[in-house]
This record gives structure tokens, sequence and C-alpha cells, in this order.
């Protein structure tokens, strides 16, 4: 009976030693998809020319950010976001001071866009996305951006050309 019963501790131990270090691969991921969700947020505010749901997008990704356990990265992972960490919040923190200039969150969003497609190329987004591009943005030299759908929906252009693009790139 008592080696049963040391067998069975044994087992349980194993078992929740598995889960704990489940659970910490499952938050590294939930850490930064937080911060990619709310970048779809974003994204879509400004297809829909929404500056004042930019904004709240914008500073939703500085709270994720401030709430991201970074203990629960590799170093590697560490290091990636350490060197995207601070682009990431001051273009995020522009787009949510200027709800009222959408032609400057949109500036912010471009270089948003590049940190957020390193991001989720090394931590994943928890889902299919996809990188598009628009030619027309910027007199001509074109931006990306990442989305949730394959679909364009164009937040550099919003309302005016919302489907011009294509699809540059399938991230899974």
């Amino acid at each position: 009976m008592k080696t049963i019963l040391i067998g069975i501790a044994i087992v349980m131990t194993s078992l929740a030693a598995c889960t704990n270090e489940s659970n910490k691969s499952t938050g590294e991921n939930k850490s930064v998809t937080g911060i990619v969700h709310q970048y779809f947020n974003l994204k879509n505010a400004l297809a829909n020319d929404d500056g004042k749901e930019a904004a709240i997008a914008g500073n939703a990704i500085v709270e994720t950010m401030d709430k991201l356990d970074t203990s629960l990265l590799s170093s590697d992972q560490k290091k990636t976001y350490k060197d995207l960490q601070e682009d990431t919040r001051e273009n995020a923190e522009h787009i949510g001071a200027n709800a009222d200039r959408i032609a400057h969150q949109r500036e912010h969003f471009e270089m948003l866009s590049k940190d957020v497609y390193d991001l989720v190329k090394k931590f994943g987004a928890g889902q299919t996305v996809y990188q598009d591009f628009c030619p027309m943005y910027n007199d001509g030299k074109g931006a990306t951006w990442i989305s949730e759908i394959k679909d364009i929906r164009n937040p550099y252009l919003g309302k005016k050309m919302p489907t011009c693009g294509s699809v540059k790139e399938e991230i899974k």
C-alpha cells in the first residue's frame, strides 16, 4: 500500500510539473498575443477612419505591454522583446495621444506595424495572420501592416480606398 501511495505521489508531482511548464509556454504566447490583438483593434479602427477608437487601441497596447511578464520568456525572446519594446511603446503612445489627428496616427501605425511584424515572426500570433501591403500610401512609397483576415481592409487609406493593397505574406 505504501508503495502505491509513493507511486501516485510521484505521478502527481510529474503531472504538476508538466502542467506548470505547459502554462509557462502558454503564458509567454498569451503575453505577446495580447499586444497583437490590440494591434488588430487599432488596425480596424484606422480602416474605419475612427481616430478615437484607434487612440483607445493604442493606449490598450501600452497597458498590455505594462502587464507583460517577461520572466515567462526565454532569454532569446527577452532580447527580441527588449529590442522592440521602446519603439513599440512610443508609437502606441503617440497613437493613443492623438485621437483627433488620424494622419499622425497612421504615420506611427506604419512604424508600429514593422515592430508588430517582428513580434509575430518571433513569438507567433496564436493564429494565421497576413502581412498586407498598400502601394499608394506615403506618396507611392507604400507601407505594410498585419491583419487577422485575408481580405484587405486598408488602415492607411481608410474608407477612401478600403481595399487598396495585397497580401504579401501569410504567417502561421
